[in-house]
């Protein structure tokens, strides 16, 4: 048995189905479809407030490794700048990742930039101090996920633990998937995110398609940083580096060590699925071969809901039913305002293909959910 814990587990449950691998879900949503994929599933925080309660976690942790059937556990997203949360559950059942003490480097902005720097790695202007004038400046905190945590700078903020400033620059915005094993990492692709803006915060992540294709000059680059950050900070497992290309101008923005979105577009790594490549690279240190180039293109998209919504049975069993819906609501549910309903997931020959598809697909659930109470 192996423990997934995130702000929403669905994605790695599925991954490790792809495997046969039983698993236990710690996550804030219980959705219908990780209920049904997982062997168990326990509530680690609510997911209004997007955030893991430690107590809860640390009391389903600690229950597990009572009843000694759970190898261990891999945290996913909810972790970032976590450390000691990580600490603390690693203490009481065996962590499958990036030690907490190397992801504690990662998400120190001074040294993570600082590598960057020493090594001729380029990225946006950094400062730890707020600028002069905020202009053209992103007030960041490294402990954030998902884009919730970057707001336009404004005059009057300080600095504080965590957080930095940076400069706001033009370029898309793109992932690098890969897996690790503290000395090395081998890339599984380039993903195109997209965002939304949601009120005071301008870049909330709202999905990824992928593997899309880059220039050699970008993958060269891309990979090289992959494997030399891979080695300085010790990452282990499925992780990813999000980064802005202008041409064949990279800029990296950030460093995630631990298993993205994004691994929901690989389903095959290797002999296996993704978490299966995850556990591998984390307990024998090895690592899949290179992927072949494909001809498919996959991506996944957060549908927000538009209004406060009750999701009854017959919502509940309307939102399951829409092709591609995943992360579905249980029965009961009360969504508010701005916050995840479902997601999508959809396939095509290319990324026009594909976010078409999901727009289609996200309109068609709106459109249905407009008499909804």
């Amino acid at each position: 048995m192996l423990a997934v814990a995130a702000l929403s587990a669905r994605s790695l449950v599925e991954s490790a189905a792809l495997d046969g691998t039983r698993t236990v879900a710690l996550d804030c949503f219980g959705d219908d479809d990780t209920r049904r994929l997982a062997a168990q599933w326990h509530e680690v925080g609510a997911a209004s407030a997007l955030c893991i309660d430690d107590d809860k976690l640390l009391a389903s942790l600690s229950a597990l490794a009572q009843r000694g059937d759970t190898m261990g556990w891999i945290a996913g997203s909810g972790f970032d700048g976590r450390a000691d949360l990580l600490e603390r559950g690693a203490a009481l059942l065996p962590l499958i990742g990036t030690a907490p003490a190397d992801v504690r480097r990662v998400r120190d902005p001074q040294e993570f930039f600082g590598v960057l720097h020493s090594h001729g790695i380029g990225f946006p202007s950094v400062s730890l101090d707020p600028p002069a004038t905020p202009a053209g400046w992103l007030l960041k905190d490294a402990g954030g996920c998902g884009g919730w945590q970057v707001r336009r700078a404004s005059p009057g903020t300080t600095a504080g633990p965590g957080r930095y400033w940076q400069r706001e620059r033009r370029g898309a915005a793109m992932s690098a998937t890969f897996v690790a094993n503290g000395r090395d990492a081998v890339l599984l692709g380039f993903n195109v995110q997209t965002t939304r803006s949601a009120g005071e915060r301008p870049f909330v992540f709202c999905g990824v398609t992928g593997p899309v294709p880059v220039s050699d000059t970008v993958q060269r680059e891309v990979t090289a940083i992959a494997r030399l950050l891979a080695a300085v900070f010790r990452l282990r497992g499925l992780g990813s580096l999000d980064f802005l290309l202008d041409g064949d101008t990279v800029e990296v923005l950030e460093l995630n060590p631990r298993p993205p979105a994004s691994l929901a577009l690989y389903l095959r790594v290797g002999e296996g699925g993704p978490v299966r490549a995850h556990l591998r690279a984390c307990q024998q240190g090895e690592l899949p071969p290179a992927p072949a180039p494909t001809d498919g293109v996959r991506g996944t998209t957060i549908v927000f809901a538009p209004r406060a919504l009750h999701i009854d049975a017959v919502t509940a069993a309307q939102i399951a039913q829409r092709d591609g819906a995943c992360d579905l609501p249980r029965a009961g549910t009360q969504v508010a305002a701005g916050d995840p309903l479902c997601s999508l997931v959809a396939g095509g020959r290319d990324v026009h293909e594909v976010t078409t598809r999901l727009a289609s697909r996200r309109d068609a659930l709106l459109a249905s959910l407009e008499t909804t109470t």
